[in-house]
């Protein structure tokens, strides 16, 4: 055990790492040999506590490429199993990535720092334990808009570029990414000792992700049924959240849903552009599992897969046990339906409930479906109708290839605007426009950032995007109306890719 060790280099404590080994494989990660600072998220380093208001670019570098991460010890990979569309891997593991130790936070609520792309692992698995450029920029985008969206995600403290070439289809530049979680715990994690059949490893593993990431109300229920509830809110609350803002993870195996209810690994995601219920981005996604509409059903599996690792500690009975896990997981699609609903009522400027309201979504849907209209944009123009503005109104009419499919669908929006409770002008839009955003990470944009930086070192559009992405909520403007629009037929991305 290293519970005594402090990473003095960032501040950090040991927590995960007070668990026993068996949790996790201790190593160091691999120096590398030029690193330099692509990307700082120094606000997010205030959150964390970490005091490195005077530390320039070069340290910054050593730092998060590992370099300087040797001396301190204590860095671990941890340890997990999954289910990778559908078929089950009892043992993956951090193959690239290792856990550096928690920082307290300026609220008291700890988060772990994480190095990915910092060398081999003993689940490696055969790989080089690096990360080329491309997803390590796609994540630090991906992640922090995701924050800047208000959805609950891993984040990204920093970005490394180490000097060294990495081979995948080619040989591409090599990264370092630093991650911030509230934990790094998996669905996968508890399938690992499940696997094992290691009941005292899971009963610590409960312990510490109740301590870790309580529940919102009492334990009066067994810990292990308490975690498992609490995961199933959650990921209810996650997955609408996605769907909400056209969202599509792309690879939501067990291994890559988070205990507490965070967006983690980006690898192949994407949003939407034009509105397609089947749509799916990632090139190893051949039969839409991880499709966008499919996404509630996929996380209902995955919870269904935590609860049968978690049997042995929700009743000593086997029979009761099963009882009482699927008595949990059938909240799920309650749950999920009305955190769905909640969200799309406030989008379409809704501020009470009816019942024909969740038909009158559908059909909004449904329209934009048959017209393959771009699904942010709708969104945002429809708060326009809200206010009654005669321009935007016919700009969003023009969008649908059938003008009637839009005539039919905001007639029955504007009846039902008129059993709202009466609120000042500009009100219902304005509460709209905080809830639709303006700005999306575009794939098309990603992608120019990422060939940007790959093929010239140019990572000014990076930097541009990143900081435009901080703001989505903002009404486009002249020096941003260029990231609202949606791509041309010739900038469309169809596919994206996993970074390993």
């Amino acid at each position: 055990m290293i519970a005594s060790q402090r990473a003095c280099a960032l501040g950090l404590v040991p927590g995960y790492q007070d668990l026993p080994e068996r949790f996790y494989a201790r190593v160091a990660p691999e120096p590398v040999s030029r690193p330099r600072l692509i990307a700082f998220n120094a606000p997010l380093a205030e959150e964390l506590g970490l005091d490195l208001d005077q530390a320039d670019e070069a340290t910054l570098a050593a730092l998060f490429s590992g370099n300087d991460s040797v001396r301190v010890g204590g860095t671990v990979a941890v340890a997990y199993a999954g289910h990778q569309f559908g078929q089950f891997v009892p043992q993956l593991g951090d193959g690239r990535a290792l856990l550096l130790g928690d920082a307290p936070g300026r609220d008291g609520v700890p988060r772990e720092i994480q190095l990915k792309g910092s060398g081999r692992t003993p689940f490696s698995r055969g790989g080089d334990g690096r990360a080329a450029l491309g997803p390590v920029l796609r994540e630090y985008l991906v992640s922090e808009a995701m924050h800047a969206l208000g959805i609950p995600t891993t984040r990204a403290l920093a970005a490394v570029a180490t000097g060294e070439t990495v081979w995948r289809e080619r040989p591409l530049p090599g990264a370092i990414l630093t991650r911030v979680a509230a934990s790094h715990v998996r669905i996968g994690t508890f399938e690992y000792f499940a696997a094992r059949g290691d009941r005292e490893a899971l009963g610590l593993l409960v312990e510490h992700v109740l301590r870790r990431n309580p529940p919102a109300g009492a334990l009066d229920q067994p810990p292990a049924l308490a975690l498992l509830d609490a995961v199933i809110e959650r990921q209810a609350r996650l997955v609408a959240a996605w769907m909400h803002v056209g969202f599509v993870h792309g690879v939501m195996n067990t291994d890559n849903t988070s205990i507490a209810g965070e967006t983690i690994d980006f690898g192949p995601c994407a949003f939407l552009d034009g509105y397609d219920p089947a749509t799916v981005f990632s090139s190893i996604d051949r039969h839409g599992r991880y499709s966008y509409s499919n996404q509630p059903h996929a996380a209902r599996w995955n919870l269904a897969r935590l609860a049968e690792a978690l049997l042995p500690l929700i009743d000593p009975d086997p029979q009761r046990a099963i009882d009482r896990a699927n008595a949990a997981l059938e909240e799920f699609p309650r749950r999920f339906d009305a955190a769905w609903l909640e969200g799309m009522r406030r989008k379409l400027g809704l501020t009470t409930a009816r019942a024909e309201d969740a038909v009158l979504v559908r059909e909004w849907l449904d329209a934009l479906h048959r017209g393959r209209v771009d699904y942010t944009l709708a969104f945002r123009d429809i708060a326009a109708l809200a206010d009654a503005e005669a321009a935007p109104r016919e700009r969003l009419r023009a969008r649908f290839a059938d003008p009637s499919d839009f005539d039919a669908w905001t007639n029955a929006w504007e009846a039902r605007i008129a059993h709202e409770p009466p609120l000042p002008p500009g009100a219902r839009a304005a509460a709209m426009r905080r809830v639709n955003p303006a700005i999306i990470p575009r794939n098309h944009q990603i992608e120019r950032a990422i060939g940007a930086a790959i093929d010239d070192g140019d990572f000014a559009p990076f930097t541009a995007l990143s900081i435009v992405l901080g703001r989505p909520y903002d009404e486009a403007g002249p020096r941003t109306a260029g990231y609202a629009r949606p791509p041309a037929p010739e900038e469309r991305v169809t596919r994206t890719f996993c970074g390993t």
